[in-house]
């Protein structure tokens, strides 16, 4: 069962070019995708800064509108009936944003507990379970402005797991971390999809989608350039005759491992044909 659908999806900005005489410039940040997202799947939107990875996100979190297309999230669409959606989600940037800096990881869960209208009873008792969940229990009462980058990204995923969502948007949520920190939030992202989570996830990490996500995307100047398991994109790009050519000009210390790619490799050439194939149309 799909619980994302988004058909023929674009998305425009229109911005001023110049100082003296400035002319208008549309930027297609999205140009015309087409995808599903099936319930309890870890989705992966792979892509280099500027994509549109970001900007999908945000019009599937009912932050953007669309400049066309169909977008709709648990059966509803995301510009029009946003209401429909909001309290069902939920999402993660990257980053420190997102946390007052403050407040205690307790105060920021009341907070944001609040906002979404939670019982007075009930709230308490989510607030600790996802402390826990996080491994913040022992540090809950003291200010994030102590707080490493790892432990702000655990109560970022704390926050997004307040109102316990059907689907959780996650944008790049390992930017900055240290190995152990990241490796942690891939362990809670495991543990949320054997609790049914939809996740949906954006990430430059290929070792994370990898190990993470069930079906990926690859995304390039607003375009999806491929759409297949991890496993699948790899073995299809192990025909290829340039990767094959690089892999053989790799000094490897075992000679079984010339024979494997990469998901990095995989992306990197997937991405660069991509480019050299708009090249040839534009001329």
């Amino acid at each position: 069962m799909s619980i994302i659908e988004v058909r023929d999806l674009y998305r425009d900005y229109v911005t001023k070019k110049g100082v003296v005489f400035p002319k208008k410039e549309v930027i297609h940040a999205v140009s015309g995708i087409t995808f599903d997202v099936k319930e309890g799947e870890i989705f992966g939107l792979l892509g280099q800064n500027g994509a549109g990875k970001s900007t999908t996100i945000k019009i599937l979190i009912t932050m953007l509108a669309p400049t066309s297309g169909e977008c709709r999230v648990l059966g509803y669409n995301t510009y029009g009936e946003e209401k429909k959606i909001r309290h069902r989600i939920n999402f993660i940037f990257g980053g420190e944003l997102g946390v007052y800096r403050r407040l205690s990881a307790r105060d920021n869960l009341r907070y944001f507990a609040n906002l979404y209208k939670l019982p007075m009873g009930d709230r308490d008792k989510r607030i600790d379970e996802l402390l826990e969940l996080v491994g913040l229990s022992d540090k809950a009462d003291l200010r994030t402005e102590t707080y490493s980058k790892g432990m702000i990204q655990k109560v970022q995923i704390a926050r997004g797991l307040i109102n316990n969502p059907e689907i959780l948007f996650m944008d790049e949520p390992t930017v900055g971390l240290d190995p152990l920190a990241a490796q942690t939030l891939r362990n809670i992202i495991r543990l949320l999809k054997e609790q049914g989570k939809t996740i949906l996830l954006t990430t430059h990490n290929m070792y994370e989608v990898d190990e993470l996500c069930d079906r990926v995307a690859i995304i390039n100047k607003g375009k999806i350039v491929t759409l297949d398991t991890p496993n699948n994109i790899k073995a299809q790009m192990e025909e290829n005759e340039e990767i094959q050519k690089h892999l053989e000009q790799v000094k490897l210390k075992e000679a079984e491992n010339l024979s494997r790619i990469t998901l990095e490799e995989a992306y990197i050439q997937l991405v660069r044909s991509s480019v050299d194939k708009e090249a040839k149309n534009e001329s």
